[in-house]
C-alpha cells in the first residue's frame, strides 16, 4: 500500500504545522513553545493521555487501541540548531541564530500526523506511546527521558524513529541490522607554554608548535594504532592560538571529535590520546591537559525490529525503494539511548535534493511528511494487530 489515504487527506495541515514549527526553532531542552504546540495538537486529536515536562520539555502521549497488548514507542526529536538561517523562506526562523537545519520540525510533524490518524482509527491492539523529545542535537534528551523512566512508566516494549536524508530519493527508506550510527566523543586539549617575541623564539616555550605536533600525532592513532577494518574517525576541528604576527602566545587550544562503534576501540583511542598529549607536551617543553568526553553511544538496531521496519517501509514505498542493508555511518544520534533500553529500529527517509543537514539553507521537504506518518502508523498497526 502507498501513503495511507486518510493521512494524505490532511497533508496540507501537516505542511502548515511543519512550517509553523520551522519558524519557532528552540535549542536543547528549551523547547517550550514547540512542546506547547505539540500538546495543543494532541488535545485536538483526542489522544488518551498527555504527559508533559519530561526531561523539562519532553512530551509522551498515549493512544489506546482495541483491547490489551504491548506498547509500541514512536519517537520524534523537537530541537533546532544554533545556526543563522539563509533560506529566505516566508516562514523562516523568527529566532535569530536558531534554525531547524536538521529537519526536526519535519520529524515532529510526521509523528503528529501519525497521532492524528491513530487517534481517529484505533485499528490496533495494545497502546502506542508518542515520544516528543528535546535536546537531540546537544544535551542527550533521549538519555534524560530514559533516565526519567519513560520506558517502564509507559511499559514501552519496542521503539522506532525516522530521520530525513537529503540527496536520497524522495520517499525511499534506508536502514540496517545492528550498528547504524557511531558513538561520538569530544576532546579538548589546553596547552600552557611561555610566550614572547616572535623574533626570539628561543626565549619561549611555543604552544603553537606543540599544538601542531599534537594534532598531527593524534592522526596516527587511526593509521597506526587501529585495525584497518575497525571503523574509526578522529577529526581535529579547532586550533586556537595567538593574536598578532610578532608575538608567540602563552597558550593554545585544540578541540575535536572521535567516532567509533566498538567500545574497545574507544578505550584504545582514549589511552593513546592521553599518551600522545603527555609525550608531545614533554618534547616541546610545555604543559598540556586533555579533557576527553564520552558522549552518545553507538546507535544499534535490533536485527529483528530492523527487518520488521523494512518490511513495513516496503508497504509504503514499494519493494525497490527500501534498502535494508544500507550499512552504517559515522554520524551520531541520541536515539541510541532508547535503543539501549528497548529493542527497536532507526531508519532514514530520503527527502530528495536539498542543502545538507546542518546547512543554513537546508529546508525539510513537506512531500515526505505523509510518507513518514504512514510508516509510523503502519508500524503500530502491523506490530499490534487487532485480534
Amino acid at each position: 500500500m502507498p501513503v495511507v489515504n486518510r493521512i494524505a487527506d490532511f497533508a496540507a495541515d501537516m505542511a502548515e504545522w511543519r512550517r509553523h514549527l520551522h519558524s519557532i526553532p528552540e535549542l536543547e531542552f528549551d523547547c517550550v513553545e514547540t512542546a506547547a504546540f505539540v500538546t495543543e495538537r494532541l488535545r485536538e486529536f483526542g489522544v488518551d493521555e498527555i504527559h508533559s515536562g519530561i526531561a523539562r520539555t519532553g512530551v509522551v502521549a498515549i493512544i489506546n487501541g482495541q483491547g490489551e497488548g504491548p506498547t509500541v514507542g514512536l519517537r520524534a526529536d523537537m530541537d533546532a540548531l544554533p545556526v543563522t538561517e539563509e533560506t529566505g523562506l516566508t516562514y523562516a526562523s523568527k529566532n535569530p541564530g536558531r534554525m531547524h537545519a536538521c529537519g526536526h520540525d519535519g520529524h515532529t510533524t510526521m509523528l503528529l500526523g501519525a497521532a492524528r490518524y491513530l487517534a481517529e482509527t484505533r485499528n490496533f491492539g495494545g497502546r502506542v506511546a508518542l515520544i516528543f523529545q528535546p535536546a537531540e542535537e546537544e544535551g542527550g534528551g533521549a538519555n534524560a527521558m530514559v533516565q526519567e523512566g519513560i520506558m517502564d512508566r509507559f511499559d514501552i516494549s519496542s521503539v522506532f524513529a525516522l530521520h530525513n536524508a537529503p540527496s536520497n530519493e524522495v520517499g525511499a527508506f534506508f536502514t540496517t541490522p545492528g550498528p547504524i550510527m557511531a558513538a561520538v566523543d569530544t576532546f579538548d586539549i589546553h596547552i600552557q607554554g611561555m610566550g614572547g617575541h616572535g623574533a626570539m623564539p628561543h626565549e619561549t616555550r611555543d604552544p603553537v608548535m606543540a599544538a601542531c605536533g599534537i594534532a598531527q600525532a593524534i592522526q596516527t592513532i587511526v593509521s597506526r594504532n587501529s585495525y584497518a577494518l575497525d571503523d574509526l574517525v578522529i577529526s581535529v576541528t579547532q586550533i586556537h592560538a595567538g593574536t598578532v604576527n610578532n608575538v608567540i602566545p602563552d597558550t593554545a587550544y585544540i578541540n575535536g571529535t572521535v567516532r567509533t562503534f566498538d567500545p574497545r576501540v574507544q578505550e584504545m583511542v582514549t589511552e593513546r590520546m592521553r599518551q600522545i598529549v603527555q609525550g608531545q607536551a614533554f618534547s616541546y617543553g610545555v604543559e598540556a591537559k586533555l579533557d576527553y568526553h564520552v558522549n552518545y553511544p553507538a546507535t544499534v538496531n535490533d536485527p529483528a525490529k530492523a527487518a520488521f521496519a523494512a518490511e513495513v517501509a516496503r508497504e509504503i514505498a514499494g519493494k525497490n525503494r527500501v534498502v535494508d542493508n544500507a550499512g552504517r555511518e559515522m554520524g551520531a544520534e541520541d536515539f541510541s539511548y532508547m535503543l539501549q533500553a528497548r529493542p527497536g529500529a532507526y531508519l532514514f527517509l530520503g527527502q530528495g535534493n536539498s542543502a545538507g543537514l546542518h546547512h543554513p539553507k537546508y529546508n525539510f521537504n513537506d512531500e515526505i511528511a505523509p510518507i513518514g506518518a504512514s510508516f509510523f502508523a503502519r508500524i503500530v498497526e502491523r506490530a499490534l494487530p487487532v485480534i
